[in-house]
């Protein structure tokens, strides 16, 4: 068969992948079945990857009928995507739970605490990505698979939109979209930084944890000098306008003439 042939005539229609499930389990048997699809494909990604996933494997390394799969996943993605939203939950929750703890610090703002702030975050969320079954493929799923990368996108743009809020007020004078971005990039670049982590056992974590941390911390300087900048013009406007205001002090009293 030639190129030509197998490419696809202009208007053709393309087949949505449903992710949906089709069923949420509600009794102890069907919650049991649930969690076993669940746990059997977490451990076969490690050993076939997704493109020899199926659900024919899963089902015999499961002991279960098609059927008894087919009740609740329509197919090998919606499973990805149940253990993709499942991964990144557990991510966030690691990020949050650090955040909770870093609010109740006495947080001196400087560049040591906030750059060993962000190296435990992310040894906090590596150590949760590690405990989750199967976290390295569930990570290259969303990644490589088109119709799951919405999963690990929204959560970016959460866990953004949450490091923003914090963020605002300590840049006061930031221009929102400027600080908006730079937050979601900076993201973005931590989350490679576990990637790098989980897919790369014999390098150091703690090592990689300190490099990302003080990259994004010298980052963010560009936000500390505007605000250093915008307080000196204020401290400069305010002492122009004292030097230009008149003086309230009393005018000395004229000497009067001696009479002769």
């Amino acid at each position: 068969m030639t190129d030509t042939k197998r490419r696809k005539r202009p208007g053709a229609r393309t087949t949505k992948i449903s992710l949906d499930t089709k069923q949420q389990p509600v009794q102890q048997r069907s919650v049991e079945t649930f969690e076993l699809i669940l746990d059997v494909t977490s451990h076969l990604l490690g050993e076939v990857g997704v493109e020899r996933l199926s659900t024919n494997l899963i089902c015999e390394k499961a002991g279960l009928s098609p059927p008894a799969l087919y009740r609740y996943f329509p197919n090998k993605y919606a499973i990805l995507k149940e253990l993709g939203e499942r991964l990144m939950k557990c991510q966030n929750q690691a990020y949050r739970a650090w955040l909770a703890q870093e609010q109740a610090l006495d947080y001196d703002g400087s560049r040591e605490a906030t750059t060993r702030g962000l190296r435990d975050m992310q040894a906090a969320i590596n150590a949760a990505t590690l405990a989750f079954p199967g976290s390295a493929w569930i990570m290259r799923a969303l990644r490589a698979v088109p119709t799951l990368r919405h999963i690990r996108l929204d959560s970016h743009e959460s866990v953004s939109e949450t490091s923003y809020q914090g963020l605002r007020d300590r840049f006061p004078n930031a221009r929102e979209e400027d600080l908006r971005f730079s937050m979601r990039l900076s993201t973005e670049v931590m989350y490679a930084a576990t990637e790098m982590v989980i897919d790369n056992p014999q390098l150091d974590g703690d090592m990689i944890n300190a490099e990302v941390a003080e990259m994004v911390v010298r980052y963010y300087d560009k936000f500390v000098e505007g605000e250093e900048r915008y307080a000196a013009t204020l401290k400069k406007r305010s002492s122009a306008r004292a030097d230009k205001a008149p003086s309230t002090r009393p005018a000395p009293a004229k000497k009067r003439k001696p009479r002769n």
